[in-house]
């Protein structure tokens, strides 16, 4: 029997749900996965240096992350988006930050992004000539307007997006003690 499945789409498939799933396990190891992009990223800079090009392809990159960046920083719920509502009480319940863009996905797009710019620097058409100085300093406004503009959001709406304590704990709280194991 035949099946109806052109056998490069069956491939294709296998190794999309490989990819996945070893994407998957990488959920746990949050700071290898960073050490990961930082090194990519890093490679592909160093690529770029020596190119000495593909500067309209390196300035879509920091675009695209600058976007995934303002996805992690933003609530998932934006308080302006509800229009005036009345208010219930003075002082209302703590609700935990919940992102727009949870970190494993700003991961994954910004890895998959310096993947794509990475492989567009092998082909001589993606190297537009252009003075990139300009780019540069466009860029640069771009990020500082967009960050002011995020900063006052959250001043506004007295929201942080970040903890430098780490997850809380309870210490000696939550150990259990069991009967008969000898002290320390």
């Amino acid at each position: 029997m035949e099946s109806d499945e052109p056998p490069l789409e069956g491939k294709l498939e296998k190794l999309t749900r490989a990819a996945q799933h070893y994407v998957d396990k990488t959920t746990i190891w949050v700071k290898s996965r960073w050490a990961a992009f930082v090194l990519l990223l890093a490679l592909y800079a160093l690529r770029i240096y020596v190119r000495r090009g593909f500067f309209v392809v390196t300035y879509g990159l920091g675009i695209y992350m600058l976007n995934l960046l303002i996805g992690f920083l933003s609530p998932a719920v934006d308080p302006e988006s509800d229009g005036p509502v009345l208010p219930t009480s003075d002082k209302e319940e703590y609700r935990p930050f919940s992102r727009k863009l949870p970190e494993f996905k700003f991961w994954l797009g910004a890895f998959r992004a310096v993947l794509v710019t990475t492989c567009m620097t092998f082909f001589e058409m993606f190297d537009l000539p252009v003075f990139w100085p300009i780019l540069l300093a466009y860029f640069i406004l771009l990020v500082v307007l967009t960050m002011k503009d995020r900063i006052k959001h959250m001043l506004k709406h007295n929201y942080v997006p970040f903890t430098l304590r780490g997850k809380q704990t309870y210490g000696d709280l939550t150990k259990v003690k069991v009967p008969g194991e000898l002290a320390g």
